[in-house]
C-alpha cells in the first residue's frame, strides 16, 4: 500500500477491508507524517492487542477440552443451564460439542455478555459446532419435581437432543446422575471451559427468546425485559395481576399470591 498517494479517508477505507493487519503495515502507518494516519496506527495496535488477549483467553478456556482429547475423548459436550432462579418460565439446558480446531472469539459466561454479543455468538456457535442439543422443562414440571431435578432432566434431554452421542460431559458445577457417560463437574465452568461457555450462551439465548414470546401472551408482566426474574417490577405485577400459567408456585412469593 503506497500511503503517499492516498488520502487519510482512503487509507482508513483500505485498512477496513483487510482481513488481517500486518505488523509491517502498522509500522508504515505509524511512520506517516500525518496525525490522522498515526492515530489510525495506534488504534490498530490496540485492536491487535485486544484480539491477542481474546485468543489467549480462548486457549486458556480450552484446557479442559485439550486435556480430554489427549486422553482419547473426541466428542466432548459442554453442558449448562439457564433459568434456575426466575419466578416464571422454563429452565433450559444446552449441550454443545465444539470441533477441536474451532476459534470462536469472545465466548464466555453468558451472564458476562451483552444481549447483542450473546446473539452474535449464538449464530457463530450454531455455524461451527459439531452438535447442539437443547432441553426445556416447563414451570409445572419444575413445581412437581423441584428445580434441581428439573435442571437434571433438562440436561439429559439436551444430551439426547444431540445428533452425536458424546463420549465425555463437561458440566457447569454439577454432577449429572443417571447417566453412563463419563463426566466432570467444572467449578465456574462457564468461565473456564469453552464448551460449557458455548452451552451457557445457547441456553440463555434460547430461554430469553421464549420469554419474549411469553411477553406477547402476558404483556402486563414485561417478561421481555426481566425474563421472569424476581425484579421489583415483576413482583409488583404479580401483586397487581396474580400469577400466570408460567409462574412457578414452588416459589413462596408466587404461592402466596395464587
Amino acid at each position: 500500500m503506497d500511503l503517499s498517494k492516498l488520502t487519510i479517508k482512503e487509507v482508513k477505507a483500505e485498512v477496513k477491508v483487510l482481513e488481517e493487519i500486518s505488523q509491517e503495515l502498522i509500522e508504515k502507518l505509524a511512520a506517516d507524517s500525518r496525525k490522522g494516519i498515526q492515530k489510525l496506527a495506534q488504534r490498530l495496535v490496540r485492536q491487535k492487542e485486544k484480539r491477542q488477549q481474546t485468543i489467549a483467553k480462548f486457549k486458556r478456556m480450552s484446557q479442559h477440552e485439550d486435556r480430554l482429547r489427549q486422553q482419547g475423548y473426541n466428542l466432548i459436550a459442554g453442558i449448562d443451564e439457564a433459568g434456575r432462579g426466575p419466578l416464571a418460565g422454563p429452565v433450559v439446558a444446552a449441550a454443545v460439542i465444539l470441533p477441536e480446531d474451532t476459534l470462536i472469539l469472545g465466548v464466555d459466561d453468558s451472564k458476562k455478555l451483552s444481549e447483542k454479543k450473546r446473539e452474535e455468538l449464538f449464530t457463530l456457535i450454531q455455524e461451527q459446532a459439531l452438535g447442539i442439543g437443547v432441553g426445556i422443562i416447563d414451570s409445572q414440571t419444575i413445581d412437581q419435581i423441584n428445580i434441581l431435578q428439573a435442571t437434571y432432566q433438562a440436561m439429559r434431554e439436551a444430551i439426547a437432543d444431540l445428533e452425536r452421542v458424546p463420549d465425555y460431559l463437561l458440566i457447569d458445577a454439577e454432577h449429572l446422575p443417571d447417566t453412563d457417560l463419563a463426566q466432570a463437574a467444572i467449578t465456574e465452568g462457564d468461565s473456564n471451559s469453552v464448551s460449557i461457555a458455548a452451552a451457557s450462551i445457547i441456553a440463555k439465548v434460547t430461554r430469553d427468546r421464549l420469554l419474549v414470546e411469553y411477553d406477547q401472551q402476558f404483556p402486563e408482566y414485561n417478561l421481555a425485559q426481566h425474563k421472569g426474574y424476581g425484579t421489583q417490577e415483576h413482583i409488583q405485577a404479580l401483586e397487581q395481576y396474580g400469577p400466570t400459567s408460567i409462574h412457578r408456585t414452588s416459589f413462596k412469593i408466587v404461592k402466596n399470591l395464587s
